[in-house]
């Protein structure tokens, strides 16, 4: 979408300048004009495929946010109007996007729009979730305190988020490292005892399997890359499907020890953000439309999506959640005593905080874990390929 530079006059009688992203010149005037702004002038930023790409590739992260929407509730508590806080915070943050956006966002609310109508425009950077939190906060007038609980469950998932990097950096790494290595072998070392072999030798068959890959790399590496993407591209083309997302949400619940740490990681996502959306004041129906999408699971997202339909339909909230198999039966359990009580959002946050901690705990013992046993794997395929490489000199040497 192209991004026109504005000129505008606000109600002030101020000139006011941004940039914003449209259609067409048409569809920008139209937009200013609905926030009763005088467009003076509108020009076309030029922009390169390049820097299209790369803007799509930038992202605003959860911690900045985070921070934002503390340093917002803080402002706004101490009397300091919308506008002035949002200029304010656009000078002194430190993420040019996000930067940028309040710029914008600050001129939108200015010239007379809401605040949630100006962070609509900006759904790359905005979830759902903090849309719908501040038109709750707007309208029931309690914007600092929503904010304030939004800045919480930004920094909660935040946390969650840094759990699991912390108990998938290791094994990344290292499954790196061990590919460049074998890569490595593939190309400079096995060619070198080929160069030890007799041509009449026999070879056991791992080692010929070992030189068979080596020879193919080193002669047809350009197919390897080929096939390598083409499989590549096929598996992300897949997991973008409906049928993709739901096979790779089963698998990845079922993984060994992984597969418990992300299913809790879903449920106190879910938890967390269901009790932010009821505390905010958001109706049932609404928080659950969001907090399905949100918990990044597709088959959570499912179940949340046919529990809503059944509480339009007058049933508990509890029924069809149990019926999914997804909640653990603490859960449900909880949820079911949270609706008969009228204490729900209490006890979502009873089980986000629980769901949390056990997070915590399982990503330390993840790490002692998986360090010894990456070392070991690593060890095998690496020893494994030098004997290999050695058996057949040990076999000439026994002979001689």
């Amino acid at each position: 979408m192209p991004q026109y530079k504005y000129e505008v006059i606000n109600n002030m009688g101020e000139e006011v300048s941004g940039t914003i992203e449209a259609d067409n010149e048409g569809a920008v005037i139209d937009r200013l004009q609905k926030r009763g702004l005088m467009v003076t002038g509108i020009k076309e930023v030029p922009s390169s495929p390049l820097m299209e790409m790369l803007k799509r590739r930038r992202k605003v992260k959860m911690g900045d946010l985070s921070l934002f929407t503390r340093q917002l509730a803080a402002m706004l508590d101490a009397g300091i109007p919308v506008t002035r806080a949002l200029f304010t915070l656009s000078e002194q943050t430190d993420n040019p996007i996000l930067q940028e956006a309040l710029g914008q966002i600050a001129s939108s609310v200015e010239g007379g729009s809401s605040l949630t109508d100006a962070i609509s425009s900006y759904p790359d950077i905005f979830s759902d979730l903090f849309i719908g939190m501040i038109r709750a906060g707007e309208v029931g007038g309690t914007l600092e305190e929503t904010l304030l609980r939004l800045s919480e469950q930004l920094q909660k998932d935040k946390n969650l988020q840094d759990n699991i990097k912390s108990a998938t950096f290791y094994p990344t790494v290292v499954a790196v490292f061990a590919v460049l290595v074998l890569l490595g072998m593939m190309f400079f070392i096995v060619p070198i005892f080929m160069g030890f072999f007799p041509p009449d030798l026999e070879l056991p068959f791992l080692t010929r399997l070992i030189i068979g890959m080596s020879e193919s790399l080193r002669s047809y590496w350009y197919l390897w890359f080929l096939v390598m993407g083409g499989i590549i591209f096929g598996i992300r083309f897949y997991l973008n499907t409906t049928r993709g997302i739901r096979a790779w949400d089963r698998i990845r619940f079922r993984l060994p020890v992984f597969g418990t740490l992300i299913h809790r990681v879903v449920i106190a996502r879910f938890a967390r953000t269901l009790s932010t959306l009821l505390t905010g004041g958001i109706s049932v129906v609404q928080a659950l439309e969001t907090a399905g999408p949100t918990s990044g699971s597709y088959l959570m997202e499912q179940a949340v999506s046919r529990a809503n339909v059944r509480i339009q339909e007058g049933r508990s909230l509890v029924e069809p959640l149990r019926e999914s198999g997804i909640f653990p039966p603490m859960v449900t359990h909880m949820i079911g005593v949270g609706e008969e009580t009228g204490a729900l959002p209490n006890l979502l946050t009873r089980i986000a905080e629980f769901y949390e901690d056990e997070v915590a705990t399982m990503t330390k013992g993840l790490t002692s874990l998986i360090e010894p046993l990456m070392l070991i794997v690593v060890g095998i395929l690496v020893g494994g390929m030098l004997i290999a490489l050695y058996m057949p000199i040990f076999t000439v040497i026994t002979q001689v």
